[in-house]
This record gives structure tokens, sequence and C-alpha cells, in this order.
């Protein structure tokens, strides 16, 4: 669970989010969205130009029926274990420069697996620390880059991810460490 304070999103007197059914119970929620989310994700995701507004369509087609600030980034402070994420009022700034880096990058086209795992490494890691929205960031980053993969001639085979190494390896990457985050990459690829 995220810390947040204070925090518009969540029901008065709760940690649970506000969302379009009205579900007050955490655990109705989770089940809801995870349902949700799974069937949007078997779904053609929205196309584009690997933009920040590209990003902001992926999480609007995932949770859209879910949450109604689906797409928009967050106004609020976040931490996850008492690690910050980048503060809501450098948001923009800060996708503008990790997507222009990707630019930069020819969007990792043409690079050798191990290439591309490492600077996907450096991409996937810095949009974690940004982590753009209220919830459904770490999903909504696995379907923007395993499409950045895919594109980029890497594509991923989800079959092999093992989220719990995988999770490991992002928390590795917000401290400094992008060594492990390569890794998963490159099993994926």
């Amino acid at each position: 669970m995220y810390d947040a304070t204070p925090d518009p999103y969540c029901y008065p007197g709760t940690t649970v989010l506000k969302n379009r059914l009205g579900l007050s119970d955490q655990a109705a929620l989770d089940a809801f969205e995870a349902d949700v989310v799974t069937q949007r994700g078997t779904e053609p995701l929205p196309a584009g130009r690997f933009s920040p507004s590209h990003f902001r369509a992926v999480h609007r087609h995932l949770f859209q029926d879910v949450y109604s600030w689906a797409g928009r980034h967050r106004t609020v402070r976040i931490a996850k274990d008492g690690s910050m994420f980048c503060y809501p009022e450098h948001i923009d700034a800060q996708l503008r420069s990790l997507f222009g880096w990707l630019r930069d990058h020819d969007h990792l086209a043409g690079l050798d697996a191990a290439s591309f795992a490492r600077q996907g490494a450096h991409f996937l890691g810095e949009l974690n620390a940004i982590h753009a929205f209220r919830e459904g960031n770490g999903r909504t980053q696995m379907a923007f880059f395993a499409m950045l993969a895919d594109r980029s001639g890497h594509p991923f085979d989800l079959g092999r991810l093992d989220p719990e190494k995988f999770l490991a390896a992002m928390i590795l990457s917000f401290n400094g460490d992008e060594t492990e985050l390569t890794r998963q990459i490159e099993n994926l690829t």
C-alpha cells in the first residue's frame, strides 16, 4: 500500500481509492480492478509515439473502468516503504525529460539484446521513480515497456516473468542499481 497524506483520491477515513463502482472494501476493489485491468490488457493497447501522452493513454485504457482519473497524473505526494516518488509538481517535466532521452536513443531500436536490456532497465527504472499515477503504475509501465520492446525488435515472453524477482529488481533500480533489472529484462527477451 502507498503512503499518501492528505489523499483526496481515497474515501474519507480510509485508504480505499474512490472508484467507479463505489466499492469501499479494499479486497473487493482489488478483485474488481484485477479482473477489469486483465480484460483491458487483452485488448489492443493505444497506438502512439512512445511519448508522455501515449503513456497516459495506456494508463487510461487499462484503468478507465475503475477510476475516473485514469490517464491523469496524480496530484498528491506518495511513497512506498519510505521511498518518495517524484513530487507531483515535477511529473510533467520529468516525463518530458525521460521521453526526450528515449527519443534521443531512437526508442531503443537497433540495439543488440544486451544493450536493449541495459538501456531499457534505465528507462523503466526512471519511469518507475516518477510514478506518474496514483495507482496502476507498475502494470502501465510493464504494458508500455512491452510495446516498446516489441517495436524495438526485442519482444517479451511474459510467460517467463517472475513478478517477485521483477519487483525486487525495480526496487533495486529505485535505489540506483539497475543490474538486476537488466537481468530480468534479458530474461524476458
